[in-house]
C-alpha cells in the first residue's frame, strides 16, 4: 500500500505543477507545506516525480499514475525494484532490457521507442549536428552523476577524503571525481578551497584555456562578462595561474553570492561591476579590453535537461530563437572588448545549433575573428552535461 500511496503524492505534484519555476524549488517547497514526509517517503516520491518528466510527452496515451511507473521502469537499471516488484513484477523481471526493449514491452508495439522518442524530445531536428540524437535522447532516462574538480595540488586529498567517507567514486580524467548525484559532499570536502562541484564538461572547457599558455609575463587579464556562479572564473584562474580578473552579471545578488566564493578559493584580487551585456558593458573598449574575455551566455539549458527534466514537458519552441538572438547582442557587444591578438571564449550549456554552431557563423560573420577550436562537449555518455565552446582570436 505504501507504493500506491507514494504514486498517488507523486501524480498530486505533478498535477500541481505548472512550470513556472525549476521543479526543485516547487517539491521543496510541497514537502515544507506537508510535514507529514518522512525522508525516504520525500526520496521515493521526488523519485517517480523525476522519472515522470524524463518522459517528455512521450507514452502520454496512458493515465499519469501508468506514466509514472513506465518512467520508474524506464529510469531503473538494478535487479530488483521493490515498487515494480509489487506494481508490475513482469516489468521488474526486465530491468536489464534496453531502451527500446522496454518500450516494447510497456506498449506492446516492436517499434515504440521509434515512434515515442520524437514526443519525449521534440528538437531532434534543432540538434548541434555532432550530436548522437538517439545516445542524447535515451540518456535522459539516466541521473547525471556529481562532479567535483580538485584544485591544484588537492587530487590526493579529496580522493583520500571520499574514500575515508566510504563514498564510490570515478576518475573520470585527471583531477576529476564522479559520484552518484545524491552525495552529500559539502559535509566531506571543504568546497571551493579544495575543489569545486563542476560538471565533467564544463571541466572540459580547460583544454580551451590551455590553448592560451604559456602565459605572458605580465600573465592574462580576464573578463568574465556573464559570471553566473564563477564556475569559469575560477577554472581560468586555476589554469591560467598568473590573471587579472574582472566578473560581470545582471544580477546585483550574484555578485554578492560571488564575493564569498571567490573568498573560499583564494581569489582575493578582482573587479566585479553590474552589467547587462545584452544592452551595453557601459565601458570603453579603448580603456577596457582584455586578453580573455569568457561569455558563458544565457542558453536554453537544453544541454542540463538530464538534470532537469521537467522542461522536456514545459520548454517552448519559440525560446530557442530568443536566446539566440539574446546571444548574439552579448557577443556583438562583449568583442569590442578584446585586445587585438586576444581571445574570445564563447560557451553554452544548449545542444541547438541556433545557440551553438549558428552564433559562431554571425561572430564570424561580423567581427574580425579567427575561429581556434569549437567543439560540442558531449556528456550524454558519461553521465554528464552537453555543453559547447568556442574559442577565437582577435585578429
Amino acid at each position: 500500500m505504501r507504493h500506491y500511496s507514494h504514486i498517488q503524492s507523486a501524480r498530486q505534484i505533478i498535477e500541481g505543477y505548472k512550470g513556472k519555476e525549476p521543479f526543485h524549488r516547487y517539491i521543496r517547497a510541497f514537502f515544507a507545506q506537508h510535514k507529514k514526509f518522512g525522508s525516504k517517503d520525500r526520496k521515493q516520491i521526488s523519485g517517480l516525480c523525476y522519472a515522470y518528466w524524463r518522459l517528455g510527452n512521450a507514452l502520454s496515451a496512458l493515465s499519469i499514475d501508468d506514466r509514472i511507473i513506465a518512467g520508474h521502469f524506464l529510469c531503473t537499471v538494478i535487479d530488483s525494484d521493490p515498487v515494480l516488484e509489487q506494481l508490475k513484477p513482469e516489468w521488474n523481471a526486465a530491468l536489464h532490457l534496453s531502451i527500446p526493449e522496454k518500450f516494447q514491452l510497456i506498449t506492446g508495439k516492436a517499434n515504440a521507442w521509434e515512434e515515442e522518442k520524437t514526443t519525449l524530445f521534440s528538437w531532434t531536428d534543432q540538434l548541434s549536428e555532432a550530436i548522437d540524437p538517439t545516445a542524447f535522447l535515451q540518456s535522459f532516462f539516466i541521473q547525471p552523476d556529481l562532479f567535483l574538480r580538485a584544485r591544484p595540488g588537492k587530487e590526493k586529498t579529496i580522493a583520500e577524503k571520499l574514500t575515508k567517507a566510504g563514498v564510490e567514486f570515478t576518475k573520470p580524467s585527471s583531477g576529476s571525481f564522479a559520484m552518484v548525484n545524491s552525495t552529500k559532499i559539502d559535509e566531506l570536502i571543504t568546497l571551493n578551497t579544495e575543489a569545486v562541484v563542476q560538471d565533467l564538461s564544463s571541466q572540459q572547457v580547460a583544454e580551451f584555456l590551455e590553448l592560451l599558455l604559456p602565459a605572458p609575463p605580465k600573465g592574462f587579464s580576464v573578463w568574465d562578462c556573464c559570471a553566473g556562479s564563477g564556475g569559469k572564473t575560477i577554472l581560468a584562474f586555476d589554469v591560467l595561474k598568473k590573471v587579472t580578473i574582472t566578473v560581470s552579471d545582471k544580477r546585483e545578488q550574484i555578485l554578492v553570492n560571488l564575493a564569498k566564493r571567490f573568498k573560499e578559493a583564494g581569489i582575493a584580487q578582482y573587479q566585479s561591476l553590474l552589467a547587462d551585456l545584452a544592452i551595453g558593458s557601459g565601458r570603453q573598449p579603448a580603456k577596457y579590453n582584455y586578453d580573455l574575455l569568457i561569455a558563458d551566455v544565457p542558453c536554453s539549458g537544453s544541454g542540463t535537461w538530464g538534470r532537469t527534466p521537467e522542461w522536456l514537458r514545459f520548454f517552448e519552441t519559440s525560446s530557442i530563437d530568443i536566446y539566440s538572438a539574446l546571444q548574439k547582442k552579448i557577443v556583438t557587444n562583449a568583442i569590442p572588448h578584446v585586445k587585438v591578438g586576444g581571445y574570445f571564449l564563447y560557451i553554452t550549456c544548449s545542444v541547438f545549433k541556433k545557440e551553438n554552431e549558428e552564433v559562431v557563423e554571425a561572430i564570424l560573420a561580423n567581427h574580425k575573428l579567427e575561429l581556434v577550436k569549437m567543439e560540442v562537449l558531449k556528456g550524454y555518455h558519461r553521465k554528464a552535461d552537453t555543453m559547447f565552446a568556442a574559442l577565437f582570436r582577435k585578429l
